[in-house]
């Protein structure tokens, strides 16, 4: 049975296509820094991930 933040995010990439590839994009690259450790670049690109997706749901009232 999926926890409730997976069964929202499944919901919310459903019903908002960008917020799904941004979502996803995010897993990725967490998944890629698990298995090469730390690294500055995928660390900043996780974090500039992060900021557009905060920035997207202000700017669509958090609806995403």
């Amino acid at each position: 049975m999926p926890s409730q933040p997976d069964a929202e995010q499944k919901l919310s990439a459903n019903q908002h296509p960008a917020a799904g590839h941004v979502s996803g994009a995010h897993r990725l690259l967490n998944a890629l820094k698990e298995k090469v450790g730390e690294h500055p670049e995928l660390t900043e690109a996780i974090t500039e991930l992060e900021m557009a997706l905060s920035k997207l749901t202000v700017q669509t009232a958090g609806m995403l």
